[in-house]
């Protein structure tokens, strides 16, 4: 009994230790808002089928306009991706971030 306690303190104490020394490693900050309106997968406006659909992608927020576009997505993220920072680019720069 007394060594069953002895290991749930241990395995506890490494437990918060770990999580504790994530939380700490881990930088806080936001993705990098999605600045259009319309979907980078289907080019469709945003909740025009629902709820827009937000994730995150290296660092950036990316938004669709259904689970079906995040998957096509996840098959090739450097097409999007690319296809985002060509859009970015034409955004006047004074136009803020939604």
């Amino acid at each position: 009994m007394k060594r069953s306690i002895q290991f749930f303190a241990i395995a506890t104490l490494a437990t918060a230790a770990f999580a504790f020394g994530e939380a700490t490693t881990q930088p806080a900050t936001q993705p990098a808002p999605y600045p259009l309106t319309t979907c980078i997968v289907s080019g469709g406006k945003l909740g025009s089928m629902g709820d827009a659909v937000v994730t995150e992608h290296n660092g950036r927020e990316i938004k669709f306009c259904c689970k079906s576009c995040v998957k096509t997505f996840k098959k090739n993220p450097d097409k999007y991706m690319k296809k985002l920072d060509e859009a970015e680019a034409k955004l006047p720069a004074t136009q803020p971030a939604k």
